[in-house]
């Protein structure tokens, strides 16, 4: 049996005329693997209506992993979400000129999620690998931390496993950013590669080290 794994990522937004998540992700449309099958949807970088892309997509496809990746400007390594958080509080508007501030995702939902990836093993396997990457312990209060909490919301209680991932600039967006960190699109696509098979094949997650001190 081909097992669907759904990978999203966004529209460029702050005036950036790329957005790394989806440059990776499109990069992965209908490669097959072990067992696996890869869908691809871009998500507007827009409260609510990300959401909602996102909802229809995994209704058609019933994925069994569906990993939304993000721009992360300035983080230098592939960030591994642990939470969502239930607040959008958003420093720019976004790509539909809205900003919202201190506004549930979910009205009356709970708190915070937990992703439901292996993430410190996806995390181990591209550290392993060469990758520099982390477990991360915010997505932030704007659209990406609103699509990993709405993915969250959408997918409790059915057996679908679910996360977010960061990534950084590409090294042409860094050029226009001094001293921004970067990962070329090779190395970003070779690590989503590894963090959707870990989330096929690894049960139940490693228990390192993973936290900050800050």
């Amino acid at each position: 049996m081909t097992r669907t794994v759904l990978l999203t990522g966004f529209e460029p937004f702050n005036k950036e005329t790329i957005n790394p998540a989806w440059e990776a992700v499109r990069a992965l449309a209908g490669v097959e693997g072990d067992g696996y099958r890869v869908e691809v949807r871009q998500l507007p970088c827009v409260f609510g209506a990300a959401g909602e892309v996102l909802r229809a997509a995994i209704d058609e496809l019933r994925p069994a992993v569906v990993i939304a990746v993000g721009q992360a400007g300035g983080r230098v390594d592939l960030s591994v979400e642990r939470i969502a958080i239930n607040i959008d509080d958003a420093p720019i508007p976004d790509n539909a000129q809205c900003q919202l501030v201190d506004q549930p995702v979910v009205e009356g939902g709970p708190a915070a999620y937990f992703s439901t990836l292996p993430i410190k093993a996806i995390v181990t396997r591209l550290r392993d690998s060469g990758l520099p990457a982390s477990v991360s312990q915010t997505a932030g209060t704007f659209v990406c931390n609103h699509v990993f909490y709405s993915l969250m919301h959408q997918t409790v209680g059915r057996d679908i496993r679910a996360g977010f991932i960061h990534i950084p600039y590409l090294p042409q967006q860094a050029a226009a950013h001094p001293g921004a960190p970067s990962m070329a699109l090779a190395e970003v696509v070779r690590g989503l590669t590894m963090a959707l098979e870990a989330a096929l094949l690894v049960g139940d997650d490693i228990c390192v080290a993973g936290g900050a001190v800050d």
